[in-house]
């Protein structure tokens, strides 16, 4: 490399630098034909295409050089001209790279010039260093987010919509949950691929006493959750997709299912989401406009029935935990109800508890009751204790569906997390391995919490 250079003297010629006009200093010509430098050579005027204007044409230069115009050849060699950042070939230098680190944190270049300028990076440890901090600001400058919705986005753009212009026909308050987590599953499968809609998914549920499951895929849950939602559909009166025979009519969901995977009329694959998600929007419109008047409408189930703001419930609470179930098996987070829907759903499950503990003991499943109590009158009770969002508390009645849960009676207490409760009673937790805090007695703690599973089906 050469020493350094002379005050004056002008920096080695480098055709892919952009050409900035140097300070001027004495000697400079003024008028733009140029300036003799420090060591005494002659330094070319501007180019063409640069903001200062060209020599004048009828300029003559002085055949000797004066202090006040150093003599000048007209015309200055023709260079070739500059070139954009990447648009030509070649290495880059250093200072075109280094002009695109800012633009490179910001991830504003294209790939041509984000290629050269990683490249580069390897190469020269202070841009590497530059481009590091640039990064960091970046950063600093705007958190990550995550790129899934809110799940209460939905909620309050229909809540601020319904404020400003309130709807003819609104959703009734029960089947608020099922509006939403219909909504979510339905955003789930909105990107989903072939590969998706056939990802192995396992349902588990609570059955003789222990944990069983059934192998389908994604399309093979969806269709499940159609054929059990039809359940509702035909209280309603509306067309029940899944084909049965006179004889299976009063079919429960399992049976359902089954019917409907065999039969092909649905074939399992990303077609059967339209169908169900027709069909639920259809449920919604129907119980929108009958209002009041279905709310107490019974919903057989096969072995048993609900009211038709139960089964609303019931619906949203399984789309919810299959809904959790697909997203496993595509390795997708998925969050939990809000917590308003949660209790809800939570409730109605404290509900039925006294009346599936009576069942569980008639088959000889549960421990015998203390004693007769008569309807209407206190009798034992166990406290569950619901604790996170969507939690509360709730007597469970021990001895019999139509005692009265006194807490002067209370025997025992469990207390559990909201989801943690959910899981157990969709029979993804089994009893004996669910986070329960429990104090009192053990007999009837063990009979609710297994009560509980026991709510479980396909």
């Amino acid at each position: 490399m050469s020493g350094p250079l002379e005050q004056g003297e002008p920096a080695p010629d480098d055709d892919n630098t952009p050409r900035i006009p140097a300070p001027r200093a004495a000697g400079d010509d003024l008028t733009g034909g140029g300036r003799r430098g420090g060591s005494g050579t002659f330094v070319p005027g501007p180019r063409e295409g640069n903001r200062f204007s060209a020599p004048d044409a009828g300029a003559e230069a002085d055949a000797d050089p004066a202090p006040e115009r150093p003599a000048v050849e007209r015309q200055a060699p023709e260079r070739p001209a500059v070139e954009g950042p990447l648009t030509g070939p070649g290495p880059r230098s250093h200072t075109v790279l280094k002009s695109l680190l800012g633009a490179w944190a910001l991830a504003a270049c294209s790939a041509e010039e984000t290629d050269a300028v990683e490249a580069h990076l390897t190469e020269c440890a202070p841009c590497a260093e530059e481009a590091l901090r640039l990064r960091d600001a970046v950063g600093l400058l705007q958190a990550e987010r995550s790129l899934d919705l809110d799940p209460l986005l939905r909620s309050r753009v229909l809540e601020n919509c319904l404020g400003r212009r309130p709807a003819r026909i609104p959703v009734p308050l029960w089947a608020a949950p099922y509006d939403a987590e219909t909504a979510r599953l339905d955003a789930l499968l909105n990107d989903f691929g072939d590969a998706e809609w056939h990802a192995p998914v396992r349902l588990k549920w609570f059955e003789q006493e222990r944990q069983v499951g059934r192998r389908t895929t994604v399309a093979g849950v969806i269709g499940h959750l159609m054929a059990v939602d039809a359940l509702v559909a035909t209280a309603l009166g509306l067309e029940d997709p899944v084909p049965l025979g006179p004889e299976e009519e009063a079919a429960g969901p399992t049976a359902r299912t089954e019917a409907l995977w065999r039969a092909g009329a649905y074939p399992l694959t990303r077609t059967v989401r339209e169908p169900w998600r027709d069909q639920s929007h259809t449920l919604l419109r129907t119980v929108s406009f009958a209002g009041r008047k279905v709310a107490e409408l019974d919903v057989p189930y096969g072995e048993f029935a609900l009211p038709l703001q139960d089964a609303m419930l019931d619906r949203a609470f399984e789309c919810w935990i299959h809904a959790g179930d697909i997203a496993e098996a595509v390795d997708y987070p998925y969050d939990p109800p809000s917590g308003a829907h949660l209790h809800r759903m939570i409730d109605l499950a404290a509900r039925i508890l006294p009346a599936t503990l009576a069942d569980r003991r008639r088959a000889g499943l549960a421990s015998p009751a203390r004693g007769l109590v008569a309807a209407g009158s206190p009798g034992r009770s166990l406290r569950l204790e619901i604790e996170g969002a969507g939690g509360g508390d709730w007597h469970i009645a021990l001895d019999s569906p139509a005692a009265v849960a006194s807490p002067e009676h209370e025997v025992a207490h469990v207390a559990l997390d909201g989801v943690e409760f959910c899981r157990l009673a969709a029979g993804h937790v089994p009893p004996h391995e669910a986070a329960v805090g429990q104090l009192g007695d053990r007999e009837a703690i063990s009979d609710v919490l297994f009560a509980a599973a026991s709510l479980s089906r396909m």
